[in-house]
């Protein structure tokens, strides 16, 4: 609600005579809490609800948390606009720790991320990680409530609802590489409306479009599932250069193949590719094979 709220506010700056209504809906991803998302359906949990509305002409576009949107979009819908990014950390969460290093052996930290399951238990081994569903006063709730020592949760979310101070420490990107388009809003609209797409122009930031479109392309090449532990993450580089990491592993952290590349932000899409096939020179498609074969594809 607070992105379709600044996006309204945006939209009435630039369009001061335009009336702007929001119309909240509860998605499936919304209401499913005792799963994680891979269990139940993935990433289209949080869009099919607004896709519905828009198809039937009660809503003209839709906000989404970027990382929360499929990689494949039906050819009915397109992205109109990706807004500039906030912070794209991962945000380490604590009333008695001050970090991930802290945490005594057997500590539990919840996360609903497969991403941030596999860093954690490649990097720390001794810990516990459960899952963890819900809007954020749930999450933040079982932790004020001890269910956990700790949770990780997007910096982001945390700081456009105004409580960074519940931020102990920011995971850096080498420590816990962010998921593709964390940290990103974005707009879809119905595909074949170049009004709408005229409008929403200017709210379009270019280069985090850049870096999440490459982003997005590196996890659409290993089939754009949440079902597994993909990161994939770019920073603009020079004037008009682009970097790229990317990393994929078991859930348990036994294998991660990770890569970077770099090349111009003209040419996103390629590089995400690029990417893809480094990853595969280091067994990428081996470690998801063995997460099917495990059942966390399931």
């Amino acid at each position: 609600m607070w992105q379709a709220e600044h996006v309204r506010a945006r939209l009435r700056q630039l369009y001061p005579l335009a009336s702007v209504e929001i119309l909240g809906m509860t998605t499936r991803g919304d209401q499913i809490l005792d799963r994680t998302l891979s269990k139940v359906g993935g990433k289209g949990l949080f869009v099919k609800e607004l896709e519905v509305a828009m198809s039937e002409g009660r809503a003209d576009l839709a906000v989404h948390s970027l990382k929360d949107v499929p990689m494949e979009l039906p050819d009915s819908f397109c992205l109109a606009a990706v807004l500039e990014r906030e912070d794209p950390r991962d945000a380490f969460v604590s009333s008695q720790f001050a970090s991930l290093a802290e945490l005594p052996p057997g500590s539990v930290v919840g996360t609903s991320s497969l991403r941030r399951q596999a860093l954690i238990a490649a990097r720390y081994p001794q810990l516990i990680v459960r899952p963890l569903r819900g809007n954020l006063d749930t999450r933040l709730g079982k932790l004020d409530r001890g269910e956990y020592a700790a949770i990780i949760l997007a910096a982001a979310g945390l700081k456009r609802l105004g409580i960074p101070e519940r931020i102990r420490s920011l995971l850096d990107p080498d420590e816990s590489l962010p998921a593709p388009g964390q940290g990103a809003m974005a707009i879809e609209v119905v595909s074949g409306r170049p009004e709408l797409l005229d409008l929403l122009a200017p709210l379009n930031h270019a280069p985090t479009w850049a870096a999440v479109t490459a982003e997005r392309a590196l996890s659409r090449a290993f089939g754009g599932s949440c079902q597994i532990p993909l990161a994939a993450f770019a920073i603009p580089v020079g004037e008009a250069g682009l970097r790229l990491r990317g990393m994929v592993a078991m859930p348990d952290g036994s294998r991660v193949a990770s890569a970077e590349v770099s090349g111009p932000a003209s040419e996103p899409e390629q590089l995400g590719l690029r990417l893809a096939d480094a990853l595969r020179e280091r067994d990428a498609d081996g470690i998801l094979a063995a997460c099917r074969t495990d059942g966390t594809d399931a």
